[in-house]
């Protein structure tokens, strides 16, 4: 089966990369720079997630391996927890268990970042020297992912970093 890639899969797939390696470099960020540069990338990265398509069905039976470890996922959460300081943990109005609380619930900007970072992380890994199967089945399986999970993370994530921006402004 033939999983050309279009325009917006490699446009995805550049901006994964892109994510990836400002989350990897944060600890050497400037917080302002790191916020924006997050603010920059995240809006693209949905829309991309958003139209991703494939060839492929869900009967492929989309999976990506775990590839990141978890040291290194901790490493990177602490580094960007460090970075947003006090300012890490915001208040998450979208969590399902929020209906059934007379408390807030909070949410830390670094452990999305992470959790995001993971999902993107592994997705980089696994297309790395893949086949044209390989990678449909990365696509539909991130794709997947975004839709159920993901996609409402980076969307609090968005409107935490804005707090951060407009309040620094």
């Amino acid at each position: 089966m033939d999983t050309t890639l279009n325009t917006n899969s490699i446009a995805f797939i550049g901006l994964c990369n892109e994510y990836c390696m400002s989350v990897e470099n944060a600890r050497e960020a400037d917080r302002s720079d790191f916020i924006n540069n997050m603010l920059r990338l995240l809006p693209r990265i949905y829309i991309a997630a958003t139209d991703l398509k494939t060839d492929l069905t869900d009967e492929d039976e989309p999976y990506l391996d775990n590839t990141l470890d978890e040291d290194y996922y901790e490493a990177v959460r602490r580094n960007m927890e460090s970075l947003f300081g006090e300012d890490d943990i915001y208040l998450e109005v979208f969590e399902e268990d929020m209906k059934y609380s007379d408390t807030p619930v909070a949410a830390s900007i670094a452990e999305g970042l992470a959790d995001i970072f993971q999902v993107l992380f592994n997705f980089i890994s696994t297309i790395r020297d893949a086949t044209d199967q390989t990678v449909g089945v990365a696509i539909l399986s991130v794709r997947d992912d975004f839709r159920a999970y993901w996609s409402a993370t980076l969307c609090n994530l968005l409107r935490a970093l804005n707090h951060l921006k407009m309040a620094a402004e």
